[in-house]
């Protein structure tokens, strides 16, 4: 999801020491990025980049480094939850934040595979294809298929961060939800009401629900990104592949919940790895963030207190620091 500009920042949560499962603080302020984010700052221009048979949208962050970072959104999302932080370490590596198959602006594949696995399938041949390996940083729905990725071709991901991972948590509360309506909204049948009662709402109400699920504080937002999010709003509600995308997208992820190949993918991730979870996080319970960096071996993790689910967009000066602090050890 889109918002915002950090404004206020409060340390990390902080332990001694890195090593699986360990909490580590932001490094230190000599191993920051290009400078303080911009609320207008404008999304990255971008164009459809084709390799490995896949075609996605992508939009390019300038910047410096042999390596680049590749940066992958969550569940309705896109590219532009990467403005701000793929500004921040330009000075380090060039961006290239994708929107995948059926978000944002990337049209579905030839099998239209919605399903997170289907997802990770496209983008690890457009990985491939591009024949290098990047750091892979990914927020929710992303940070998943990021963490798919590393486990199944390790030579393709020299680094991954996970912000958020979509991890196995079926909490059944309804303040997870942006809108209540969603529970009911999947179900078959029974859903089609809830599904055309939430069509019409009006865009800026839908957007400002997001936010406010997704932030721990909605006033970190600019205006400049609510209006962002209402314009992906307004163009998605034309492409007739939307609704399937996000269904079966969400369909697919509850499917992998329910069982713990998840858990095993991650023990099998040998990349240098950054979990970073924020601490006040409504829609992935916090609690699943010290047993994720367990899960992944040798990684660090950052939480931080007081943010929600899209850290990066909430608080991209944090969560640059400690990616800074990754890839200068890597």
């Amino acid at each position: 999801m889109v918002v915002g500009a950090s404004l206020s920042v409060q340390p990390p949560v902080t332990e001694p020491g890195p090593g699986p499962g360990t909490t580590a603080g932001a490094p230190p302020a000599d191993a920051v990025m290009s400078g303080a984010p911009r609320p207008d700052q404008a999304p990255w221009p971008g164009r459809t980049v084709t390799a490995g048979g896949v075609s996605l949208h992508v939009r390019e962050t300038p910047g410096t480094g042999d390596t680049e970072a590749v940066y992958v959104h969550g569940l309705a999302g896109s590219a532009t939850n990467w403005t701000d932080l793929a500004g921040l370490l330009g000075g380090r590596a060039p961006g290239l934040s994708v929107d995948l198959p059926g978000f944002g602006l990337s049209e579905p594949t030839a099998t239209r595979d919605f399903t997170p696995d289907g997802m990770a399938d496209a983008l690890l041949c457009w990985l491939a294809g591009r024949g290098r390996p990047v750091h892979l940083v990914g927020n929710s729905l992303g940070g998943l298929i990021g963490m798919t990725i590393a486990a199944r071709r390790p030579e393709l991901v020299r680094s991954l961060t996970l912000v958020s991972p979509a991890m196995p948590d079926l909490r059944p509360d309804p303040r997870r939800l942006s809108d209540p309506r969603m529970a009911l909204a999947m179900v078959p049948l029974l859903g089609r009401g809830a599904r055309r009662a939430m069509a019409a709402e009006p865009l800026r109400e839908r957007a400002e629900r997001i936010v406010k699920v997704c932030f721990a504080d909605p006033q970190r937002g600019s205006e400049r990104r609510l209006e962002e999010l209402i314009a992906e709003h307004t163009h998605r509600a034309t492409l007739p592949w939307a609704a399937e995308a996000s269904d079966a997208a969400t369909r697919g992820l509850l499917a992998l919940w329910a069982g713990r190949s998840l858990w095993q993918r991650a023990a099998r991730v040998r990349a240098p790895s950054l979990v970073v979870w924020g601490g006040a996080d409504r829609i992935v319970t916090p609690r699943l963030a010290r047993r994720t960096a367990a899960a992944l071996p040798g990684s660090r993790l950052v939480v931080l207190p007081g943010t929600g689910h899209v850290a990066q967009i909430e608080r991209p000066e944090e969560v640059a620091r400690a990616v800074a602090g990754l890839w200068d050890e890597t």
